[in-house]
């Protein structure tokens, strides 16, 4: 999701010094996917023509980054644990599983993020959520996962609300969000990394501009956030899944208390609270991955089925896309060549599969 030419630069420069051949294929640094810019790097973009099927017959698909300017891709399926090559031409093969995965609820493997060569993966394991950094050997058609480092280990994790995105920010940061996994006051405690979004260096250290002191918490308030992305300019955005009451968009500023559990939804100014950006009920969103396209954020929403389109520079409205027509959708990210891919959640045990799920689809997108 490189969202105009100042991110590409960064990424060139991380893939400039990298040492060895697998590293300088896959193109990911900058942020949780991998994209030349395009003719839509700015302004308002908008689906615009017929869909098609990338891939079909996906297991319980997550999280989705793409390894070049093409179509090939790594796909993680939450269940099985398996990390996939996605190839240009619609095939798949394995790259290989993630050891020590423990699924269930809304647990197993689920966040994958590129930089610098190396995949970066979110997951849950017996003792608590943690993010590895895995290296690659071989190349397109062949990768497979090598040695592992863990970045961070021992999250709060719980049947649900695991938080599980990762990203690369254009700072070159590794976000990642953690669910309050049930613990609700846990969530406004600066001391627990449960409810907050995280930011770290590549190695899992902290960094020295973190807006507090020695403590990887980048912002706090949130109850499960599952997408992230970022404007040409910085603009961090996040989606958020609410209890019964509202869902989020927000605009994450560093320090940032969004208000969870004391508020849901906008009313917590008065409190020192951040408000969301637009809120939907919950019923007609359940937002889970985003992507920034140009200066249009785009949110996948599992129980609304449907995919919407928010202007950056006026949040407080959108547009939606397919409602009900595919389905539960887990994650969007840009695809190659001008087009948009979605990815369906159908057989998680929470959807209705239809023939071929779970899917990645693709959309054309123009210029509004």
């Amino acid at each position: 999701m490189l969202t105009g030419a100042g991110l590409a630069a960064v990424a060139a420069l991380a893939l400039a010094g990298c040492s060895d051949d697998s590293a300088r294929t896959l193109r990911g640094t900058a942020t949780a996917s991998a994209t030349a810019p395009t003719a839509l790097a700015t302004g308002q973009v908008a689906p615009d023509g017929a869909t098609s099927d990338v891939v079909t017959g996906l297991e319980a698909p997550w999280s989705v980054v793409r390894t070049g300017d093409d179509g090939d891709a790594f796909v993680s399926e939450r269940d099985s644990a398996r990390i996939l090559e996605l190839r240009d031409d619609g095939s798949t093969r394995e790259v290989g599983t993630v050891d020590g995965v423990s699924h269930g609820g809304e647990g197993g493997l689920l966040g994958l993020a590129l930089h610098d060569g190396d995949l970066f993966v979110y997951s849950t394991a017996n003792d608590g959520n943690r993010i590895q950094r895995y290296d690659l050997t071989g190349g397109a058609g062949s990768w497979a996962l090598a040695d592992a480092t863990t970045v961070i280990d021992q999250l709060p994790k719980n049947t649900f609300h695991d938080g599980g995105r990762i990203a690369f920010g254009p700072d070159g940061m590794l976000y990642a969000s953690v669910g309050d996994a049930g613990q609700r006051s846990e969530a406004q405690d600066r001391d627990s990394l449960a409810g907050k979004i995280l930011r770290l260096e590549p190695d899992g250290s902290v960094p020295d501009d973190n807006p507090f002191a020695d403590s990887p918490v980048w912002s706090l308030g949130h109850r499960n956030v599952q997408g992230m992305g970022w404007t040409a300019d910085g603009t961090m955005f996040a989606s958020e899944f609410g209890e019964n009451t509202h869902d989020e968009l927000n605009v994450i500023e560093p320090g940032a208390d969004y208000g969870w559990p004391e508020v849901e939804g906008t009313g917590g100014e008065d409190q020192g609270f951040v408000d969301p950006v637009q809120q939907w009920s919950t019923d007609e969103a359940s937002p889970s991955g985003l992507t920034v396209v140009g200066d249009t954020v785009f949110v996948a929403n599992l129980r609304g089925e449907v995919l919407r389109a928010i202007p950056a520079d006026d949040p407080s409205t959108s547009t939606e896309y397919f409602a009900g027509e595919f389905g539960r959708i887990r994650t969007v990210l840009e695809g190659p060549s001008d087009t948009l891919w979605f990815v369906t959640n159908n057989t998680d045990g929470r959807g209705s599969a239809q023939s071929g799920d779970d899917r990645i689809v693709s959309v054309p997108l123009a210029g509004r």
